[in-house]
């Protein structure tokens, strides 16, 4: 139900703005997340924003990536600048609504190579 996008191949120090759309109303929203997973690695946080705007980051993007969101669109935005090689990643997106169900894009593949 949810679609991620804007993945793709970008040089370092470049930037790609993902979004993630959900495909019919999600009804309380309470926060939007986005994950990655490098070949091998678990499946990590990378950023996430609460209802009221609250966001927080790991340690690792902080300074260059920023979570946004879009509440009547329920869309999720994640803005990366000055992009590593270990950036590279299926990076996903995840709702967690206020019922305790979560919801899971397919992920956007997020290559960062010269």
């Amino acid at each position: 139900q949810l679609q991620a996008s804007g993945g793709g191949l970008v040089q370092p120090g470049g930037s790609l703005r993902l979004s993630c759309a959900a495909s019919g109303t999600i009804f309380g929203v309470r926060q939007m997340g986005w994950y990655r997973q490098a070949p091998g690695k678990e499946r990590d946080m990378v950023a996430s924003i609460t209802s009221v705007g609250v966001t927080d980051y790991a340690d690792s993007v902080k300074g260059r990536f920023s979570i946004s969101r879009a509440d009547l669109k329920n869309v999720a935005y994640l803005q990366m600048n000055a992009l590593k090689a270990e950036d590279t990643a299926v990076y996903y997106c995840r709702f967690s609504t206020s019922t305790g169900v979560d919801y899971w894009g397919k992920g956007t593949q997020v290559t960062v190579s010269s």
